[in-house]
């Protein structure tokens, strides 16, 4: 399969450039189509298959060179042999030598043969088994051939006296003009040749050849006969068999083609009996090869004047229709123009149409993408929308065209195509108190039609062609059924038309534009539409109608975002109220996180904000660390109130791993990093990269913010140096015959325990990336696969651990703690407590000091302490 490849060029090329890349393609693939083999139905090809060692492929380059040169011996054989048959009667010197060559090469391809692979004409695969080809060989040429290769002198003593004539035996050789007829068939399909001349030139050689042969034969006649003054030669000539060869050849030939073209005869006439009937058949034969020949002729004469007749007559018929029905002088000279223009360019090969629609749809769609895909991605119709969109429209366009002066598009006309301006110039015309005035003009990648089409009024401009133009023609309805299927495109076609009608300064395109977005707003338009088209543009009432419709409130554009992200970010409040209505969910994230909520806050639109928080919008459902690091990078602190305000977490690392802390030290802005650490941001807290605050601080050289930072990291040991004073440390572990005891509230039913439990159940992890939330998922799927231990602490039926316990991270201080329900591991409880506090802890420990190692010593309503310290703080395991 070849591939057509751009040669860097922008600019178009015209359909004669196309017509020469089709026909190099052509010529390269005339050698594939001659040599290929065709396989069988459900088979793959086997064109590349392997043949046996030893064994040649006919349709190997250097064995079809080979019987080139065979063929040119073959036009030596087919002269020499009749020549030695008539003209001579023993052999001569460099004559006999070159035949005992040429029959030498011929024996060469004798033993060739039985080598190379033949094509089965029942299964057209190639067979290679060497019996088969020997026995095929054997049946068909084989005696001939080798006939055919004896010399003539050995022929001579091995042929009885009456046949020892010189040449009778080299007439056998005529059999390899086999060889020259398949030459001409293979020629005749090989579209690096003419086929005219091809045939012209097979019919040539066959007329000399049998002009030759009966030359040869007429004068044998004459030679052998017994009374040389009775032949058709000795008349005009006495001792003929004294004159030069030469002119005896001459002589004949003269006689053959005065004979065979039934010119009749003068000077030179059959005389005896012999030459008589040889004459009857000879003119028997002549008259059919020469109907044979002028049939021929004939036929390929009217094959090249026949388009040239048609289009004469077309000509006559369009003129007599005209005259007939008096039209104008203007219309006549368009169809007169625009009838040539196709004849010149079917004359001149292009048939640009006919070409195309002969192919597969596959290849007309590359060679469209080829041609003109760089100039439609161009226009400002198409600006914005996928490529996928824009393959398939390229694909039902049809190149076409139209001679200067001619009309394309006739003002009021009923809208049914758009054109696309490939070269060429075309004005723009409206008729307005009875005259036209050119009111534009296009030019390369300018599109007319569009307003008619995509509108559906009729066409508000006559289109002509000012010179010879190339134009894309899209039919609306294939427009349409394309746009059905990508309704996200067709709302950015629709909107670029519009902003494209407001850039015009007439009062008719100001009244379109007006008209139609009347219409859209109606539900009044053929084209497809989608919600987001209608929430950017704040149209309530194109919003309203199209949700009747029953298109879904929460379908999602190219970016990911829904039509309440636009709407919201764009304060249009009466569309946020109508998608809320039909359920749209006010927690959607877009591709880079944002929610409607953060939209409405960045906007600042204040009566959005409090619609969406009223019907459960919330920021923790989006990527607060990245909205906490925009504010940041903006050196926004009353944004980040905002967002504390909604219940965001300004601590949380965002998508790309960094948090909001670190940003700001970035930026230097010490109010903000003062703002963060009373939010709980963690100084120690590493982002993607393994840098800290702290670190990141240092590295920068940020004198204000490190001292800040050892302020925080002097209180920080303080609260845990009191803390370690209070209360020892001790390593509790968990032994085989320690009883696992039950919750001490025993009065709760496992009904009051499912409500609680839904009560406080935990948020949505805003980590899902993180090795944690992996190690979490991890655990879950083994609890609720029935793979954990079983305990006492969890609720019958729900597979769920009731126990709850207080967990409080003093190194955050947070003292007081926060109730939550034990989870299903020691890993679980140290993923919980990186979610409650942003920090990493690496023990468990109870009130009294104690390190915990196993979760089953931990009961109901136990107070835990997380910790992140190491070292010190674990010195008094030993005391366990």
């Amino acid at each position: 399969m070849y591939i057509m490849r751009r040669r860097g060029s922008e600019n178009v090329r015209s359909m004669r450039e196309m017509e020469g890349e089709l026909e190099r393609l052509s010529s390269k693939s005339s050698h594939i189509f001659s040599t290929s083999i065709l396989p069988p139905l459900g088979a793959p090809s086997n064109r590349k298959h392997k043949l046996r060692p030893f064994t040649i492929s006919p349709f190997d380059p250097r064995y079809r060179t080979w019987e080139t040169f065979l063929v040119i011996l073959v036009f030596y054989t087919a002269w020499v042999s009749p020549f030695e048959f008539g003209f001579l009667r023993g052999p001569k010197g460099p004559l006999t030598i070159t035949d005992n060559i040429v029959n030498g090469l011929f024996a060469i391809d004798i033993v060739l043969t039985f080598f190379v692979a033949y094509l089965d004409k029942s299964t057209y695969l190639l067979v290679d088994d060497r019996r088969l080809i020997a026995l095929r060989y054997a049946k068909t040429g084989l005696v001939l051939d080798v006939i055919s290769t004896i010399p003539s002198e050995l022929a001579r003593k091995l042929l009885p006296a009456h046949l020892e004539a010189y040449g009778y035996f080299s007439m056998l050789r005529l059999w390899r003009i086999r060889r020259v007829s398949a030459m001409f068939q293979r020629m005749e399909k090989d579209k690096n040749y003419n086929y005219v001349m091809v045939r012209i030139a097979k019919l040539t050689c066959v007329t000399l050849f049998t002009v030759h042969l009966a030359a040869c034969i007429f004068y044998l006649l004459a030679d052998r006969y017994k009374d040389p003054k009775q032949t058709w030669i000795g008349l005009s000539i006495e001792n003929f068999h004294e004159v030069p060869l030469w002119n005896n050849y001459v002589t004949s030939v003269y006689w053959s083609i005065v004979t065979i073209t039934t010119i009749g005869y003068g000077d030179l006439h059959p005389v005896n009996t012999g030459e008589m009937i040889f004459d009857i058949f000879y003119m028997f034969f002549a008259i059919g090869l020469g109907s044979y020949t002028i049939g021929n002729m004939t036929n390929l004469i009217v094959e090249t004047t026949f388009k040239t007749r048609k289009f004469r007559e077309a000509i006559y018929a369009a003129s007599g229709f005209a005259k007939r029905n008096q039209l104008p002088t203007r219309l006549q000279d368009q169809m007169i123009a625009h009838m040539s223009l196709k004849y010149r360019t079917d004359s001149e090969g292009l048939q640009q149409q006919e070409t195309l629609d002969a192919l597969p749809k596959a290849i007309r769609s590359s060679i469209s993408h080829f041609l003109f895909y760089s100039l439609v991605d161009k226009v400002y119709l198409f600006r914005g929308v996928s490529n996928d969109l824009l393959f398939q429209l390229v694909t039902e366009m049809r190149p076409e065209y139209f001679p200067p002066k001619e009309d394309i598009i006739l003002q009021n006309e009923a809208p049914t195509d758009m054109y696309i301006l490939v070269n060429g110039a075309v004005d723009l015309l409206s008729l307005r108190d009875g005259k036209e005035r050119v009111v534009g003009e296009l030019r390369t990648g300018d599109v007319c039609g569009e307003v008619g089409v995509l509108c559906y009024r009729p066409q508000i401009f006559t289109v002509r062609t000012k010179r010879l133009s190339q134009l894309l023609r899209l039919n609306r309805t294939a427009l349409m059924n394309i746009l059905q299927a990508n309704i996200g495109d067709g709302t950015i076609i629709m909107n670029n038309l519009l902003e494209h009608l407001k850039e015009y300064k007439d009062p008719v395109m100001h009244e379109i534009l007006a008209y139609t977005e009347h219409m859209l707003a109606h539900g009044r338009m053929d084209m497809p539409l989608s919600l987001c088209f209608a929430a950017a543009r704040g149209d309530d009432l194109l919003l309203h109608h199209l949700l009747r419709r029953g298109l879904d409130p929460n379908e999602l554009d190219n970016n990911g975002r829904n039509a309440l992200h636009l709407a919201a970010s764009k304060g249009f409040l009466e569309c946020v109220l109508l998608l809320l209505d039909y359920g749209a969910n006010p927690n959607t994230k877009d591709s880079e996180g944002n929610v409607p909520l953060w939209d409405a806050i960045l906007g600042k639109h204040e009566a959005v904000i409090r619609v969406l928080v009223d019907n459960g919008a919330t920021l923790s459902s989006g990527d607060v660390g990245g909205f906490a690091c925009y504010a940041a990078e903006q050196n926004n602190i009353e944004l980040l109130k905002e967002i504390t305000k909604f219940g965001g977490d300004v601590t949380l690392l965002n998508c790309s791993g960094t948090t909001a802390l670190h940003t700001a030290i970035s930026e230097e802005n010490v109010e903000i990093i003062k703002f963060l650490m009373e939010q709980g941001a963690d100084i120690d807290k590493p982002d993607v990269h393994g840098w800290t605050p702290r670190a990141l601080a240092d590295h920068q050289g940020h004198e204000e913010i490190k001292a800040l930072f050892q302020t925080k990291q002097k209180s920080k040991n303080h609260v845990r140096h009191s803390e370690n004073e209070q209360a020892p440390y001790f390593k509790l572990k968990k032994y085989s015959s320690e009883p696992v005891i039950p919750p001490v509230n025993k009065s709760l039913s496992s009904t009051d325990l499912s409500s609680s439990n839904d009560r406080l159940k935990r948020k949505p992890s805003n980590f899902q990336n993180s090795l944690a939330e992996i190690i979490t998922a991890s655990h879950k799927q083994n609890i609720e696969g029935g793979k954990a231990t079983s305990r006492s602490s969890l609720t019958p039926g729900t597979g769920k651990n009731c126990a709850r316990v207080t967990l409080s991270c003093p190194e955050r201080g947070d003292r007081i703690g926060r109730l939550v329900f034990l989870p299903g591991s020691l890993e679980e409880l140290l993923d919980l407590g990186y979610q409650k506090f942003g920090i990493r802890p690496t023990k468990v420990l109870t009130e009294g000091g104690y390190v915990i190692e196993d979760l089953a010593v931990i009961r109901d309503g136990d107070h835990l302490i997380l910790s992140s310290e190491g070292g010190s703080q674990v010195k008094m395991q030993d005391f366990a």
